[in-house]
């Protein structure tokens, strides 16, 4: 990595959530940090330097890559340039393989905000392992997809006895508004539902296991829990899948370890509401012609304004047990979506890119991948990682 000319690109920078993740690059990446922006069209990334000069004047001399995804070659330049590639160009199971495939081979290190499944299993099946060959870290879901839960388990179970077995549980409770980008991926996640368990099967056939420990996720049953503070759910996706696989690659975890994750509903209503509305939204995306339909409701671009955003909040609770001990933390910051989510990301390219870090390689979780050292910057950044009871 020596010779690499970059040390963060950002591809993606004109987009709504990649120009707030350039924005706080430009804002906060200390000055030795060699980095530039990517993407296919030179004026749009002539105008995000522009207004990045507004906040620091020295991006002035940012530089400015040609990357498309319909050009191997250009995506295959902007790997080979950098030593950390960051990618907010989504819906990643549509643009996304071309640069995960590119860092793989170039040895790069590579994170973005993914939170599809399917995306993120068959980039391990095709990837994996070449990445652990080259020294690449591929490294999925860096945003409110997944760090939250994913370090707020990791700072859970470094407070409980070692050697012993864990049961954690997460609850999640946020308010925000999604961009255009965000729900596009949603819709089509939820209408490759037979694709997406196809790609998880064979994933488990292939994935090694721990020896000698065992790991599993508990889906739980919609409850009322006090402490949570009203209803919760079971809450499937990415994130509790994450959660499971940093338990799997790490020993802290356990010998035993389970995981629950439950969103925060409130009240019953409003909890039969978040019922209905899924279900209805999950039917729609199965057929082409309402599929169609749910993707006019917002397009690709748009997101939430300065002051929504500013209303936004995200506080994830994890109660976790071991060893006759018990524990409660926190996890919470701003907007989750987008504020939140652009500091996760850029704060986890530059820990790859400035730390020391394990030696690892191959598609990990941002806790195996970086551990302690990420959970450290984002609380300099100003997100809270807070015991609650112990």
């Amino acid at each position: 990595m020596a010779d690499r000319t970059l040390d963060v690109v950002l591809f993606g920078a004109t987009g709504f959530t990649g120009a707030l993740t350039a924005e706080y690059l430009a804002e906060h990446a200390p000055a030795r940090t060699r980095w530039g922006i990517a993407g296919r069209n030179r004026e749009k990334l002539e105008g995000v330097r522009r207004r990045l000069v507004e906040r620091n004047p020295a991006a002035a001399e940012l530089p400015l890559l040609h990357a498309d995804v319909e050009d191997p070659g250009s995506v295959r330049a902007v790997a080979e340039a950098a030593r950390v590639v960051i990618s907010t160009v989504g819906p990643y199971l549509r643009y996304g393989e071309p640069l995960v495939a590119a860092c793989s081979a170039a040895g790069s290190a590579y994170v973005d905000l993914t939170g599809e499944p399917e995306f993120v299993d068959l980039m391990w099946l095709r990837y994996h392992e070449q990445a652990q060959a080259t020294g690449a870290r591929i490294v999925h879901s860096c945003g409110f997809d997944s760090i939250p839960y994913d370090l707020g388990a990791l700072f859970t179970v470094e407070r409980l006895p070692r050697g012993v077995p864990i049961q954690l549980a997460g609850y999640v409770r946020a308010r925000g508004t999604f961009s255009g980008g965000t729900y596009q991926s949603a819709i089509g996640a939820v209408s490759r539902l037979p694709q997406a368990a196809q790609a998880a099967r064979r994933r488990r056939e292939r994935e090694p296991r721990p020896a000698g420990r065992t790991v599993r996720g508990v889906r739980g049953v919609p409850h009322r829990d006090a402490e949570a503070g009203g209803w919760v759910v079971p809450f499937p996706g990415i994130d509790p899948q994450n959660v499971l696989r940093s338990a799997r690659a790490l020993e802290r975890y356990g010998p035993q370890f389970t995981y629950s994750h439950y969103l925060v509903a409130g009240s019953l209503p409003m909890l039969a509401g978040l019922a209905g509305g899924a279900g209805t939204v999950l039917a729609l995306a199965q057929l082409p012609p309402t599929r169609e339909l749910l993707r006019r409701v917002r397009p690709p671009g748009q997101g939430p304004s300065p002051e929504q955003r500013a209303k936004g909040w995200f506080r994830v609770r994890m109660v976790g047990e071991g060893g006759a001990e018990r524990v409660v933390t926190q996890v919470s910051g701003g907007d989750p979506g987008y504020g939140e989510t652009a500091k996760m990301l850029a704060e986890a390219a530059l820990c790859l890119a400035h730390d020391e870090l394990p030696e690892r390689a191959g598609q990990l979780t941002p806790a195996v991948a970086m551990g302690s050292a990420l959970i450290q910057r984002l609380q300099r950044a100003g997100i809270a990682f807070t015991v609650q009871q112990a």
